[in-house]
């Protein structure tokens, strides 16, 4: 494309892009995942009547042509791309292969496909600044390089592209796989099933002492909304809550609220993972936008989820 009709493109696209209609064509990429459901309650809670979803089987985000098809047929507007493959650390540990070729299959078939069709992709995409941590390098890579195609994009077609960086998520919908769960999840699951069965204690993975943030996953949703309508700019933005917290502290705050009066046992065998993750999120609550669930109230929320939707199943595996 000549550098004429490629600045012809850019204008065009950036004047059609002044936030999100109601009536828009609005494509969530992995809307039965922890994220994608969440922006689909939001986005239906708020109006927006023309979603499109596709499950793996309709359509695999893996396969290029079968990516292409549905964008020529569908014509989405705008894309969430909040699809992936996920996993806590045992899981980024025994597949790294998978989760690196996977990552990268997902998110370059959509967004390219994005580019192609002239929507406005917003990616669901996490980045560690300095060395990566080991047991979750697989993972990172594939969204840094996911991250930095947007961002290309952006800057040699103007494309509207958005990274918005979540911190570690939790709430409906979440992983209670313990092969394959991230902390939280696993941890208010030990706990209830560790209740349930009188244990006197409960065993919990590492030394308690790494520093973990963690944001509902309806206050992401909401920020993605709100992005979508404040936001224009290919840089990434974080979203969080700005604060930490111990694991120690938080198995005791999630053992508290499901309940289990036993003790905690350390398995230091298992690794820690990396010592801290917070993130500066100074940058989002300046435009306006501030998490407004606090983790006690998200995660007594989420007991109530896992007693309604998941606690029969956890229990039958467990006799």
């Amino acid at each position: 494309m000549n550098s004429g009709l490629r600045a012809q493109q850019k204008k065009k696209m950036l004047n059609t892009y002044s936030g999100m209609k109601q009536s828009d064509k609005i494509y969530v990429a992995g809307h039965s995942g922890l994220v994608g459901s969440a922006l689909v309650r939001l986005l239906q809670a708020h109006g927006f009547i023309n979603l499109i979803t596709r499950s793996r089987a309709e359509v695999d985000l893996r396969d290029e042509r079968a990516v292409r098809d549905f964008f020529a047929e569908e014509g989405p507007e705008v894309v969430v791309l909040a699809a992936a493959k996920v996993g806590g650390i045992k899981a980024n540990m025994d597949a790294p292969v998978e989760f690196l070729i996977e990552n990268l299959q997902i998110q370059n078939n959509v967004i390219r496909a994005a580019q192609e069709a002239g929507t406005q992709p917003i990616p669901e995409s996490a980045l560690l600044s300095g060395p990566l941590e080991p047991t979750n390098e697989p993972y990172a890579i594939a969204k840094i390089a996911g991250i930095k195609l947007c961002q290309a994009f952006a800057r040699e077609y103007g494309a509207n592209f958005i990274s918005v960086m979540p911190t570690n998520l939790y709430g409906p919908g979440d992983n209670f796989d313990l092969e394959t769960s991230h902390a939280l999840a696993a941890l208010l699951r030990k706990a209830h099933e560790a209740k349930m069965s009188g244990a006197g204690e409960m065993i919990v993975w590492g030394t308690g002492e790494p520093r973990r943030e963690f944001l509902h996953v309806d206050d992401l949703a909401a920020a993605v909304l709100f992005l979508l309508e404040k936001y224009d700019s290919p840089e990434i933005i974080n979203v969080g809550c700005g604060e930490d917290i111990s694991i120690r502290e938080l198995a005791e705050l999630i053992c508290d609220v499901v309940g289990f009066r036993g003790e905690l046992k350390w398995d230091r065998s298992k690794p820690n993972g990396t010592p801290r993750k917070l993130l500066d999120v100074s940058k989002i609550k300046n435009l306006g936008w501030q998490p407004t669930i606090s983790l006690r109230d998200g995660v007594a929320r989420l007991y109530e989820w896992f007693l309604d939707n998941y606690a029969p199943q956890s229990m039958a595996s467990v006799r």
